[in-house]
């Protein structure tokens, strides 16, 4: 049907690459672990919603100019490097709330759920890895003479996306049931946050040294 074959394999293909652990991943574990499953589900909302946005675009060709032009590609990549570094820069920062000599310190300012959501999206949309990704796997599993290529990109595309959602939700909800059962505390938060904060400072230099293939 659409000119796909082999959905069961995609789909299986689709649901073990989500799961390889990355900035996304990493995101969502933070932001569950520090301010609860609605952070995490607002933080997988963005990187769904960035998901799409690189489907779509593989979808009309634009992605393919990311392949083709070193320069596109590299204006993306710088881009998408600072801001990943900048994510990981401002969790380096973070600090526990003083409430005062009486009271013990609680945990760091909560982002509003906007922000997180907005931290998804552009972690995501923002790494032209992501757009090469899609035109280096979907068309796999399209027929060379489908009628309409395009639209069997676009419900592969939407298929992925969904898996990857239900993987992402999966993990703000086991995230955050597994912090609310260790009691995790706000100093232990804190770290966390900064050892986030420093993956992420890593994962950004790798993609600024990334390299089209």
């Amino acid at each position: 049907m659409f000119g796909i074959h082999d959905l069961a394999l995609f789909v299986v293909s689709g649901l073990l690459l989500n799961i390889m652990p990355g900035p996304d991943s990493l995101l969502i574990m933070a932001r569950s672990a520090t301010q609860g499953w609605r952070a995490g589900v607002a933080a997988a909302l963005g990187i769904g919603t960035g998901t799409m946005v690189h489907v779509l675009a593989a979808a009309v060709g634009l992605s393919a100019l990311l392949a083709t032009s070193a320069a596109a590609f590299n204006v993306v990549k710088w881009v998408g490097a600072a801001y990943i570094v900048w994510c990981g820069i401002g969790l380096l920062r973070a600090r526990l709330k003083n409430q005062g000599d009486a009271q013990p310190a609680s945990a760091p300012a909560a982002l509003p759920y906007r922000r997180i959501y907005a931290q998804g999206f552009l972690t995501n949309v923002l790494n032209p890895k992501v757009a090469l990704f899609f035109l280096a796997f979907v068309p796999q599993f399209i027929d060379a003479d489908a009628p309409n290529k395009a639209l069997a990109f676009v419900i592969l595309g939407c298929i992925f996306n969904v898996n990857g959602m239900l993987w992402c939700n999966g993990l703000a909800l086991f995230t955050a049931f597994a912090s609310a059962r260790l009691q995790v505390k706000p100093r232990v938060a804190l770290w966390l946050s900064r050892a986030t904060g420093s993956l992420f400072l890593v994962l950004g230099a790798r993609l600024a040294l990334a390299e089209r293939q």
